[in-house]
């Protein structure tokens, strides 16, 4: 094995350290096998709804539950329809870019949306 270890799949960080068989993530405590990471190739990321509908660009989709929006007495009530989503690789989980009539843009969590 050579001298340099690979960077975390996950959160990228350069300080991985070997753990017996498995390369260990310091900063996220990620766990995985090298010779699992030289022969898995690249995968497009597949964002699924809170029912396991996959989502895709230009869906329409509807608020589950309740969302409390910072800055704001206001929340986004369940039922809420919101038309052309954009599917980004955000931050924290929030994996859906778009804009919700009354409250502007914002990104929200797949799990808190249902594909219509």
């Amino acid at each position: 094995m050579s001298d340099v270890l690979p960077s975390c799949p996950q959160c990228s960080s350069p300080y991985t350290y070997e753990m017996g068989a498995l390369l260990v993530c310091p900063e996220c405590a990620h766990e995985w096998s090298a010779e699992a990471d030289a022969v898995e190739e690249p995968q497009e990321a597949v964002i699924k709804d809170s029912v396991g509908k996959v989502l895709s660009d230009g869906d329409t989709v509807t608020i589950v539950k309740d969302l409390k929006v910072k800055g704001q007495a206001l929340s986004i009530k369940v039922g809420t329809k919101v038309r052309n989503i954009r599917l980004v690789n955000g931050t924290d989980g929030h994996d859906i870019d778009c804009k919700v009539d009354g409250f502007g843009p914002m990104q929200l969590k797949s799990s808190v949306v249902k594909k219509v």
